[in-house]
C-alpha cells in the first residue's frame, strides 16, 4: 500500500497542507486507516462509525481493489475554529490495469470527543448521496470471430439458452412438460427423449433445475412458442463462439476455440455506477469501454470442410478426411463422421495399419536404393513365400511379369513384398520419414502423429512392413502429408492458425527428382488405369488405394491417399481412411464425392 506523503506547509487565509493543526490530523489518520484497509479503525475516527464502516466495507467488497491510496490536498479550517475542510485525491487500483482516479473532501468537525470526521457518503466519492453505493461492472466484449482463409466465419458468437427444467415447479403437469420439451428439443439432438429427461431429473439434487438441453438463438427461437410457457422450464442465456453451422468441423472447431480462447476474447471494459438501494444504477461515474480483439484467421478452407463433411455423411462406419495444400503445408480440412468422433480425433492423431497406401513409400526406398526402375519388369504372382511367410494379392489376382508400374497401380502385393525384403533394414523408415511418416509436428492447438516406419533386420517383418501391414501406422493427417510431399517434392510443414509458428523434428532427407518423377507416373496410373479408376474423370488426380487387414485378418480398413496436379482443385492433398469397410472401394468413392463436391 503506498504511504500518504503529508508536507506541513502553512499559508495564509486559514489553509494549510494536511499537518499542523489537529482537524488535519484526524484527517490524515482516516484516510491512512482507510488506505491499510483497517475500515473499523478508520470508521471510528468519524462521527458515525456504524454507518462509516458499514460504507466503507461495501464499496471495499464492490470495487474489490488491488490496492488504495490517498494523496492529501488542502485543509482550510472556518473562521470559529469548530470545523475544517479538507481535499484529497483517491486512486483505485482495480487490478488488470485499471486504475481510477478523482478529487473528494471530507469536513471535520469539533465535538466533545474531539475531533471527528463527519459522516456522509461523499467521503468516498462527491457524486454518492445517501442510500446509495458504488458498484464495478465489467463488459464483456463480444468475442472475435475465427475466420477460415478466406476470411468465411468458422467460428462466430451467438447467444446460447440453456433450457432447464424444475420438478418441483412442474407440478403435477411434469408429464407434460417431459413429453412437450422431449418432442421439441429431438430435433437438434435425438438423444434426448422423455425418458433421458426423467433419467436426468431424477439424478439431479432436489431443489436444483436440470439443464435438457442448450440450444443455439435461431434452434431456440424454432420452438420457442412450444415451450416458453411450461411450468418449471426457465432459460438462461449466455454469448459463446460457435461453429457458424450446427455440426460443423465437430472435432477441429471445439480445438481451435479452446486453443484462441484468450485470442479472441478481447478486453473487457469496466464501469464505476452509484446504484440506489434496490440495486438499480442511477449515474456513471467512470467508463472505459471494452476493447473487441480482432478477428483470427486459420488455415482451414470452408469450402473444403464442409465437402469433405458432405462426403463422409453417408458412411456408417468411422471415416475420416484430411486435406492439406502441399504449397505450403496449410491444413484445408479435419473431417469426421460422428461415428468417428467417437473413439476421438482419428483423422489427425489415429494409428492404423495403412495397407498399399505404404507402397507409395516402398516404392520410393527401392528407386532410392537403385533396387528397382519404373519400366523394370517384376513378377506379380498370386502369392509369394518370404521366409514363412505366404504374401497374397488380393483375392489372389496373378499378373505374371509386368512393369513396376504396372505392379504398382494394381496394387501387387507379392511384388512390394518381394522389393523391401531385398531392402536394407533402415530402407523403407528413411523413405517414409522423407515422406512425412515418422515426422513429429508440434502444431499450436493441435495435437498429431504421422505414423510409424520401424526398421527391421528381419526379411519377413520388412516383406510385411512393406505392404503396409506388419508394426507399420499411419494417421489420415500422415497419409495426406505423404501425398503432399509426392506433388511438392519436399516435406512441407502444415500450419493451422496464422501467426503460430510450427515446431518439426524427426524430419527425413527429401528424395531425388528420379524418385519423385516416376513416383508421380504411377501414383497417376492407380487413376488412370489401376485400383481407382472410379476417380478417373476427376481431372489430375494421382493417388495410392489401401487395403489394410487388422486383427484376426478377417476385415479390413479402406484407403485412398492422393493429390490434385492440375484442374480447378490443384495444390490439394488428402487422404481418405474409412475404418472397418472391408477393401478400399469404399475409400475410393468417399474420395470421389469429395472431390467433386469441390468443383
Amino acid at each position: 500500500m503506498t504511504a500518504l506523503v503529508l508536507a506541513a506547509v502553512l499559508t495564509t487565509s486559514g489553509c494549510s497542507v494536511f499537518g499542523g493543526s489537529e482537524a488535519g490530523n484526524v484527517l490524515e489518520e482516516f484516510l491512512a486507516a482507510w488506505q491499510e484497509g483497517s475500515l473499523r479503525e478508520a470508521a471510528a475516527l468519524t462521527d458515525s462509525p456504524d454507518s462509516a464502516r458499514d460504507l466503507l466495507r461495501g464499496t471495499q467488497k464492490a470495487l474489490d481493489p488491488k490496492a488504495l491510496s490517498a494523496e492529501p490536498g488542502e485543509v482550510t479550517e472556518s473562521e470559529e475554529g469548530t470545523s475544517a475542510d479538507g481535499r484529497y485525491q483517491l486512486r483505485w487500483d482495480l487490478g488488470d490495469g485499471r486504475t481510477w482516479s478523482y478529487r473528494a473532501q471530507a469536513e471535520v468537525r469539533s465535538s466533545d470527543d474531539g475531533w471527528k470526521v463527519h459522516f456522509t457518503p461523499r467521503i468516498v466519492h462527491p457524486e454518492l448521496g445517501p442510500q446509495q453505493s458504488l458498484s464495478l461492472v465489467t463488459e464483456t466484449p463480444t468475442p472475435a470471430p475465427v475466420l477460415d482463409r478466406d476470411g468465411a466465419p468458422l467460428l462466430a458468437a451467438d447467444n446460447v439458452i440453456g433450457v432447464t427444467l424444475d420438478r418441483e415447479e412442474a407440478g403435477g403437469e411434469l408429464d407434460h412438460v417431459v413429453s412437450t420439451l422431449a418432442e421439441a428439443v429431438s430435433q437438434f439432438d435425438d438423444d434426448i427423449t422423455s425418458r433421458s429427461i426423467r433419467s436426468g431429473l431424477r439424478e439431479t439434487e432436489q431443489g436444483q433445475a436440470y439443464t435438457v438441453v442448450s440450444l443455439r438463438s435461431a434452434d431456440y427461437e424454432r420452438i420457442r412458442s412450444r415451450i416458453y410457457d411450461l411450468p418449471g422450464v426457465r432459460f438462461t442465456n449466455q454469448e459463446r463462439l460457435l461453429s457458424a453451422e450446427r455440426g460443423l468441423g465437430t472435432r477441429i472447431l471445439p480445438l481451435i476455440r479452446e486453443h484462441v480462447a484468450d485470442r479472441v476474447a478481447g478486453e473487457e471494459g469496466w464501469r464505476v455506477v452509484v446504484t440506489d438501494s434496490t440495486g438499480a444504477e442511477i449515474d456513471e461515474l467512470h467508463a472505459a469501454a471494452a476493447k473487441p480483439a480482432s478477428a483470427v484467421h486459420t488455415t482451414l478452407s470452408l469450402r473444403t470442410q464442409k465437402a469433405a463433411e458432405r462426403a463422409l455423411a453417408r458412411v456408417d462406419g468411422p471415416a475420416a478426411v484430411v486435406a492439406v495444400r502441399p504449397s505450403d503445408g496449410d491444413i484445408l480440412a479435419v473431417a469426421q463422421n460422428e461415428a468417428a468422433d467417437d473413439e476421438g480425433t482419428i483423422a489427425l492423431s489415429g494409428r492404423y495399419p495403412p495397407g498399399s497406401t505404404l507402397k507409395i513409400g516402398t516404392a520410393a526406398a527401392a528407386l532410392s536404393a537403385g533396387a528397382t526402375r519404373p519400366d523394370a519388369t517384376v513378377a506379380c504372382p498370386a502369392t509369394t513365400t518370404v521366409g514363412h511367410r505366404l504374401i497374397p494379392n488380393e483375392n489372389r489376382f496373378d499378373l505374371g511379369r509386368v512393369p513396376l508400374h504396372t505392379a504398382f497401380a494394381e496394387s501387387c502385393n507379392t511384388t512390394f513384398a518381394e522389393l523391401a525384403a531385398e531392402l536394407p533394414a533402415d530402407a523403407l523408415t528413411d523413405a517414409a520419414r522423407s515422406l512425412g511418416l515418422g515426422a513429429d509436428f508440434v502444431i499450436p492447438g493441435i495435437t498429431t502423429i504421422t505414423g510409424s516406419v520401424p526398421e527391421s533386420d528381419d526379411e519377413v517383418q520388412r516383406a510385411e512392413n512393406g505392404i503396409g501391414q506388419g508394426t507399420t501406422l499411419a494417421s489420415p493427417f500422415g497419409m495426406a502429408l505423404v501425398a503432399a510431399t509426392v506433388d511438392r517434392g519436399e516435406l512441407p510443414t502444415p500450419g493451422l492458425v496464422r501467426g503460430d509458428r510450427t515446431k518439426v523434428s524427426k524430419k527425413g532427407e527429401p528424395l531425388s527428382g528420379d524418385v519423385l518423377r516416376p513416383l508421380r507416373r504411377m501414383m497417376r496410373e492407380v487413376v488412370t488405369d489401376g485400383t481407382a479408376t472410379a476417380l478417373r474423370d476427376v481431372p489430375g488426380v494421382h493417388g495410392k488405394t489401401g487395403t489394410a487387414q487388422f486383427g484376426d485378418g478377417s476385415n479390413a480398413h479402406g484407403w485412398f491417399a492422393g493429390y490434385v496436379g492440375e484442374g480447378p482443385s490443384d495444390d490439394l492433398a488428402f487422404a481418405t481412411l474409412l475404418t472397418g469397410a472391408g477393401s478400399s472401394k469404399p475409400a475410393v468413392d468417399v474420395t470421389r464425392d469429395f472431390l467433386t463436391g469441390l468443383q
